[in-house]
Formats: C-alpha cells, structure tokens, sequence
C-alpha cells in the first residue's frame, strides 16, 4: 500500500473535522501531498466518515490520475490538486461547509480581524473569492474554484491567511500538513461565528488596530514568536 503513514495522517484530519462537528452526512474532506513522490492522498467522494479506513483513502498524480484506490476521490479533488501546485508551501487542505464560515461564504463577505483570537491566526482579515462566471461553472466547475482562489489571493500571502471563503459555496483551510489543515478549518469557524456574534452586538464594530493585530499574529508565527514553550535543540 502507497504512502500508508499519509494516509493514516489524512483519515485522521478528516475524522478530526467530524469530532469538531465541521461536516454534515459526507460533506466536506481532507487532503495531503507528497512533494516528494508528487502524490496526493484524498477522502473518497460520498464515503460516510464512520466507514473510512486508510485502505479507503484514494492516491492520485497531480494531473488528476488514480495511482492507487478503488474508490472515485473526492469531486474537490481537481481544487485540491490547483491548489497544490498553486501553493507551493502547502502539504494539506481541508474543505467544509461549517455552518458559520459557509454563512460568510454565501453572504459573500470577506471575515474581518475584529479581534486577537482572529489575530492569532489570521493575518489580516480571511478572503471571500470573487463569484465565478457562467463559463466557469459550465466547465471544469471544480478546478474553476481553485482558479478562484488563487485569484482571491493575489498581492496576498496565502500562508499568513491559511484559509479562505469561496463565494457561495464555503472554506477552504490549508497547512503544512494535513493535521494543521484541519486545525485552521476548526480555527475558521470558530472566528467566522465570534465574528458574526460580533457584528450582531455592535454592527459597527470595527478591524482592530494594525499594531494590536500583528503583535498578537507575530507573538505565535515567524522568528520572534514567543508563545508557548521553547522546542528542544536536536
């Protein structure tokens, strides 16, 4: 069996984002990427998550081709894969349709940082793609999404926002591997609904501060960061 210790990583991502209640039914899925061997392990579409074993979860090439599995993957699948090569610092992504996040999605709004906790982990506020054209819809619907979102993040650094709405349609969440993936897409939610709760108290709630946000941002990323304890020298 191919890469059996990623797809023990991707069975896991996708059952953590079950126990987070960020999926419904079969909705929803996880993914990883072997750079090395230029691979992507990815949930089969319409599996319900209580039957999947990592015998299950399907391999394929970045051009889309099943290397190894039974089972047709995800219909996300040609997203995942642009995203991939789009993204070269990515080693997994985690898609859903969470209740909050898909809110913001569907209204077509970006999540603004309002708050530290957003600031966290998001720098700057997370992205809604722009809506997608007739044509795209009518023709490879799917990897016209991840056009979408590489166009969404344009000037942008895809690996300070990890995560992004696309329009109508709900998150994507990304990482360096498939376990921080499904982190980020549990994280979004939960700035998606503080954010919505927000602007419901005070609808004139405002970005917090430049130097609050990145204070916060920079407290847990990068070479200054400061947070939590310090990682043993090998």
């Amino acid at each position: 069996m191919l890469l059996p210790d990623l797809r023990k990583a991707v069975l896991g991502a996708n059952l953590e984002l079950v126990r987070n209640g960020l999926v419904l039914d079969t909705f929803g899925n996880a993914s990883a990427i072997s750079r090395k061997k230029s691979l992507v392990v990815i949930k089969p579409s319409g599996l319900p998550y209580d039957q999947l074993r990592p015998a299950d979860l399907v391999i394929t090439d970045l051009n889309g081709k099943v290397v190894e599995g039974k089972l047709r993957p995800s219909s996300d699948l040609p997203t995942h894969l642009f995203l991939y090569k789009s993204f070269p610092s990515i080693g997994g992504i985690s898609h859903t349709h969470s209740e909050y996040a898909t809110a913001w999605a569907r209204a077509r709004r970006p999540i603004p940082y309002l708050g530290t906790t957003h600031a966290d982990y998001f720098h700057g506020p997370v992205p809604v793609t722009q809506e997608m054209a007739d044509a795209e819809i009518a023709s490879k619907y799917e990897e016209s999404t991840g056009h979408a979102i590489v166009r969404a993040f344009a000037g942008l650094d895809y690996s300070a926002v990890p995560a992004v709405l696309v329009a109508n349609h709900g998150p994507f969440a990304w990482g360096p591997d498939s376990a921080t993936s499904a982190y980020h897409a549990v994280i979004l939610e939960s700035v998606a609904r503080m954010a919505y709760f927000t602007l419901g108290i005070n609808q004139q709630a405002t970005a917090i501060g430049r130097l609050l946000h990145g204070q916060h941002y920079l407290s847990k990323h990068g070479p200054a960061a400061c947070y939590g304890q310090p990682k043993e020298k090998k």
